[in-house]
């Protein structure tokens, strides 16, 4: 790759802008890990251990399974569970058995785990032993293709004793019944051998996962993510965490053989949690510490903060609401969260007054990136250290990345630096294409001398340094009077009052200008306010066609189940009730 605009003083020295060795099977970092350190832990979960050795012979001993089940390569599988230990063994048993993983949100209702599941054609699921997630994995392969249902339980992931008890006291989660021909897990990992089979994979062109997306803008679509899609993202992560961590006299490189561990607060059914945390901490040979349900404790979250303190945890990888659950939390003073090196952050603007706050409360460092399920995910990355990042910025062009500002209308035409438009993304991270949805294609990829670009639907431009500001969501742009509006820009002066702890900005219909902007506040706990109050806030703030006409507090916002505050969500039930 020639010499870019962002290949200046702020890229981090000794990063390459490029690598290579991306074109192997993803499970190879898994086979590598232990090789070379098999007596390191991986998975912790309710303080029992699974080393790189047991997690690699476990996932054989499946893919074995599989095969024996009549499973051929290409075929998908889903994976319906929350962030357990038998996750990266199952994730990367499928890739040794030639099958192509397809993570399922443990949220999901029956219909939309069968939509998932008919229309990948998926020929097999392994669900949690839990009368909430098997109950709905029973009903969802109902028309399916799926012929082998695998059951797991998590009394054999406990230590001994809590296993004991959870059984005598009936803590341990377990389905009322099972289902004739359903199979669990333990027992099919005992009976199987871990032999997997020989392997002929097409590393650039193979799938590995189908991850879906689009669920809360329309009909969700699988992005298609090959075995060098996911392993050349991981490979440029490890690349660019080489640069010291932390803050102070914390600094951190993160190097391999169990230097590090890991916080699995994301749900690894999802691109963010999956690649930056489960798959990354593999190739680094780190700890990776599971937790399963984030909001568990009382008050809720607070098993995280003790997760963190009791097993040291130096990286975390999260989204803004989990940074805004830390540092709004009214026990966080009672925990120690020094350990806490270095964190990123993604899929929605991170506002700077949490980063404040938790790098005060942490002494650690928070980094920005950004990505879409479809880029495996990440496109743009900060440099993990405080002289180089920018604050406000989703950093730059990842390594074997280039990056383009295009027009909003054709997607063709490249924009001068400083402008806003589309952001589109070429590299070896971009997804292979939409499962069989090649109309979908067509609108997101472009030719642009020579080479396919993916148009991201984000707005935004590089500075003078080559780092990418983010405007908005092309889609949630406001415009007002002819003027534009962005949502984030608004949000983030919002965030600045002192007692907001989440809010969101959408556009509502008005008669004089089109659009108007109206915001919705979350307070922190035990904080009153008026809307008078953030009216004046905001005068001080924001030209006058960017201020709220309205603003309504709630008591929460709707969030996905990876963070992002939806504000479409938001926007139609402004528009259903101005309707009536």
């Amino acid at each position: 790759m020639s010499k870019k605009l962002w290949h200046g003083s702020r890229w981090p020295e000794g990063v390459p802008y490029e690598i290579e060795g991306y074109d192997k099977p993803l499970f190879s970092i898994l086979d590598d890990a232990a090789r070379d350190y098999p007596d390191k832990t991986y998975t912790i979960f309710n303080d029992f251990t699974r080393t790189f050795a047991e997690v690699k012979d476990t996932a054989d001993r499946v893919a074995n399974f599989l095969v024996s089940r009549g499973i051929k390569p290409g075929d998908p599988i889903g994976i319906f569970l929350p962030n357990l230990p038998h996750y990266p063994e199952i994730f990367f048993g499928i890739l040794k058995a030639g099958g192509v993983c397809v993570t399922c949100n443990p949220l999901y209702q029956a219909s939309e785990l069968n939509f998932q599941l008919k229309d990948c054609g998926a020929k097999a699921v392994f669900a949690m032993d839990h009368p909430e997630f098997y109950g709905t994995a029973v009903k969802a392969i109902v028309g399916s293709d799926v012929e082998t249902v695998v059951i797991c339980n998590v009394k054999s992931y406990l230590p001994w004793l809590k296993g004991l008890l959870g059984s005598l006291f009936g803590k341990i989660p377990k389905a009322d019944s099972h289902e004739p021909g359903h199979l669990m897990f333990d027992d099919i990992v005992r009976a199987a051998r871990p032999e997997p089979p020989e392997l002929d994979v097409d590393a650039v062109q193979d799938e590995a996962l189908i991850l879906y997306t689009g669920g809360t803008t329309g009909v969700p679509k699988g992005a298609r993510l090959s075995h060098a899609n996911l392993l050349s993202n991981v490979m440029s992560t490890e690349q660019f965490a080489r640069v010291p961590l932390g803050v102070g006299e914390k600094p951190q490189k993160v190097e391999k053989g169990g230097a590090h561990t890991y916080l699995g607060v994301l749900p690894w059914y999802h691109s963010f949690g999956l690649t930056l945390c489960m798959l990354t901490s593999c190739i680094n040979a780190s700890r990776l510490v599971c937790i399963p349900d984030p909001r568990a404790g009382d008050p809720p979250f607070t098993g995280v903060l003790e997760a963190v303190e009791k097993y040291k945890v130096t990286v975390v990888v999260a989204v803004p609401t989990i940074y805004s659950a830390f540092v709004n939390h009214p026990l966080i003073d009672k925990f120690d969260l020094s350990s806490i090196v270095g964190c990123g952050s993604g899929a929605a603007p991170l506002p700077v007054e949490v980063i404040k706050q938790f790098e005060e409360k942490t002494g650690a460092v928070i980094f920005e990136g950004y990505g879409l399920t479809e880029t495996s995910p990440v496109i743009t990355l900060n440099p993990t250290n405080l002289d180089q990042r920018k604050i406000g910025s989703v950093g730059m062009p990842f390594l074997n990345t280039d990056i383009k500002i295009v027009d909003l209308e054709t997607g063709l035409q490249e924009l001068p630096q400083g402008e806003d438009g589309e952001i589109a993304a070429y590299g070896p991270q971009i997804m292979l294409g939409y499962w069989n949805k090649p109309g979908a294609d067509e609108e997101v990829f472009r030719e642009i001398e020579g080479k396919r670009y993916f148009l991201t639907g984000d707005i935004g431009h590089f500075d003078e340094d080559g780092f990418i500001i983010i405007t908005d969501r092309k889609k949630d742009l406001i415009i007002v009077g002819g003027f534009n509006a962005y949502p984030k820009e608004i949000e983030e002066e919002l965030y600045a009052h002192p007692k907001v702890a989440l809010v969101a900005v959408v556009g509502v219909p008005d008669p004089r200008s089109g659009e108007a902007v109206k915001a919705f506040v979350q307070l922190k706990p035990g904080e009153e306010a008026t809307e008078e109050e953030f009216m004046e806030f905001c005068k001080a703030k924001l030209a006058g066609y960017k201020r709220p006409r309205e603003i309504e507090f709630r008591d929460s916002l709707p969030v996905s189940v990876v963070g992002k505050v939806l504000r479409r969500v938001l926007r139609d039930e402004e528009l259903e009730k101005r309707k009536k």
